[in-house]
């Protein structure tokens, strides 16, 4: 659905089948990514057609989903994946901040957060998934960025170490590796590797043309794209990754060549 957004040919029939099959999953026992995954897709149908799948929910509504949201909260102050959770993923707390984002409401105890994606940080500049790890990942980093600046909490002094780990995860194909361990790049690393520089103003982190050239490889004669060089199949996530990151480094300044 996101990929029918970026392209522009999200139709009004896409967006009523979708919205049925919406309207369908209410009652399903849910992760952090299907809450987030099927609350963007309901604004996304309310944006493209007017259909507001959220028309028959009570007022309350936002409210409700707070408190589930908060039901995913570890003690070390994050959140998991479900319930069975018991360690704070850095990648599902970024979700959970999505969505409160999304619904117009502030993170309770927002310092436990914040401290939780702090201790989250390594040595290499990088930020892990979950605590017991030692080397940081890019998309584990990207989420960790991502929060602390929409909470208003990433200082220049973490700019440059996010920006000083970037640099280490660049591949020699172009783009992002997921970590410093793979030894290629894939296009979902590159995606949150280019969108993290581009957000938070890391100029050098990476090339344009170069990026823009890995990306382009990745696509296949069908239309879609792979998620790395050694992939076989397109997928359907990994074309959305792609073609936002060609959108990504279609928009971003000079400043951004490697210096």
């Amino acid at each position: 659905m996101r990929t029918l957004s970026v392209l522009g040919v999200l139709s009004a029939a896409d967006c009523g089948k979708i919205a049925a099959f919406l309207k369908s999953c209410q009652r399903m026992q849910v992760t952090v990514i299907d809450l987030v995954s099927w609350l963007y897709c309901a604004l996304v149908v309310q944006a493209a057609s007017g259909i507001d799948v959220l028309h028959d929910f009570e007022p309350a509504w936002p409210e409700r989903l707070a408190e589930l949201l908060e039901s995913f909260r570890t003690r070390d102050g994050g959140y998991a994946k479900t319930h069975e959770g018991a360690l704070g993923s850095t990648y599902h707390s970024f979700l959970v901040a999505l969505c409160y984002e999304l619904i117009g409401k502030p993170i309770p105890q927002t310092p436990r957060l914040v401290q939780f994606v702090f201790d989250r940080q390594r040595d290499d500049g990088g930020f892990v998934e979950i605590a017991p790890m030692k080397k940081s990942g890019t998309n584990p980093t990207a989420a960790a960025a991502a929060i602390l600046n929409m909470l208003g909490a990433l200082d220049n002094e973490l700019r440059d170490d996010v920006a000083t780990f970037l640099r280490e995860v660049r591949s020699g194909e172009g783009g992002f590796q997921a970590n410093t361990r793979i030894p290629f790049a894939d296009g979902l690393s590159t995606f949150t590797g280019v969108l993290t520089a581009q957000d938070l103003g890391l100029a050098g982190a990476f090339e344009i043309p170069r990026v823009d050239a890995f990306i382009r490889a990745l696509e296949l004669p069908d239309g879609g794209f792979k998620g790395a060089s050694w992939d076989q199949t397109a997928d359907v996530e990994y074309t959305f990754y792609a073609l936002g990151t060609l959108g990504l480094v279609a928009t971003v300044g000079r400043e951004f060549v490697i210096r």
